[in-house]
């Protein structure tokens, strides 16, 4: 899960667990020999991080190993850039990680507390204000906050899901002023709009979510709760991924990537190789080509491992 929402705790698993004999285990036939991994894209919060969002001694060392052998490890979350403290130690070289499900790419080589945008790809501002009139009349009672680069801004009816003030409260259509003098923050790119519902089940609300907002924006959702993440359109962690992989010469099959919540489930279907968690969602569990186990079990770290072992043995 690359969760926006700290908060809640998470439910018990969705889908039965793999056990250790499972790891890697493929969903079905796949032909022909696979190329060297040579990026590893994962997920933070119930993918790479354990429950009590701590990174293991185990996990660290995998990573270090994986950068170590010349293997990128790109964080691919949808966090925003200042919940990245808990992982800027790791991200070595490159200091480079996916935030917002897509919607910018961070430098956090200052390391903890600091950071810089290397790439935005906003929600356009009208394009949010539809948003939020069709969620408005197809589910009342949804309440918003906007994700902006300096910040989250709430409804006064958003609950405190993320455990953090907001920069500011007033309705979403103040928020999402076009003006400056309307809305200090007006000048800021809007990364992410969040809606949550009271009332409705979360992939029930994602389900009508997606079908009031169309192709008008990209909606998912990585929370245990009904809180909805919607980036603009064409916009997720794939394509922000395939970006920063074209870059550096990267083809999909080049690239293995962990997930557990349906806002993984795009980025999982691109790469090469994927793996859902053992403790995944059902549709992340459907989206995989493989399986390992939970991330209070390090199921990362496992297969990084394994990855690094067959190198050795075949002497790369």
């Amino acid at each position: 899960m690359t969760s926006a929402t700290p908060g809640p705790q998470r439910p018990a698993p969705t889908a039965p667990a793999a056990t250790a004999s499972a790891v890697g285990a493929p969903a079905g036939p796949r032909p022909g020999p696979r190329p060297r991994p040579r990026l590893i894209a994962t997920d933070l919060d119930g993918t790479l991080l354990r429950d009590d969002k701590t990174v293991s001694g185990r996990t660290v060392a995998a990573l270090a190993a994986a950068e170590e052998a010349g293997i990128e490890v790109f964080f691919v979350t949808g966090r925003p850039a200042r919940w990245m403290d808990v992982v800027s130690a790791h991200v070595h070289g490159h200091g480079l990680a996916i935030c917002g499900n897509g919607a910018a790419v961070v430098d956090l080589h200052g390391g903890p507390g600091t950071h810089s945008f290397v790439k935005t790809r906003e929600l356009e501002r009208e394009c949010a204000l539809d948003v939020v009139r069709r969620l408005r009349a197809a589910a009342p009672g949804t309440s918003f906050a906007i994700e902006r680069t300096g910040g989250l801004h709430h409804e006064e009816t958003y609950p405190p899901l993320h455990m953090e003030p907001g920069e500011s409260v007033a309705p979403a259509e103040k928020l999402l002023a076009e003006h400056p003098a309307d809305s200090a923050a007006a000048d800021q790119p809007v990364l992410k709009v969040l809606a949550f519902h009271p009332g409705l089940a979360p992939d029930e609300f994602l389900v009508l979510a997606r079908a009031a907002i169309g192709d008008r924006a990209t909606v998912t959702r990585s929370s245990p709760s009904a809180l909805l993440e919607i980036s603009g359109p064409g916009v997720s962690k794939a394509s922000t991924l395939e970006l920063c992989c074209a870059e550096r010469g990267i083809t999909p099959q080049e690239v293995v990537a962990f997930g557990d919540m349906p806002n993984d489930i795009e980025m999982l279907a691109w790469a090469g190789t994927s793996y859902a968690m053992g403790n995944a969602h059902p549709d992340v569990v459907a989206a995989a080509s493989e399986r390992t186990i939970a991330n209070n079990d390090d199921g990362v770290a496992v297969v990084i491992e394994r990855i690094l072992e067959e190198r050795r043995q075949s002497g790369g």
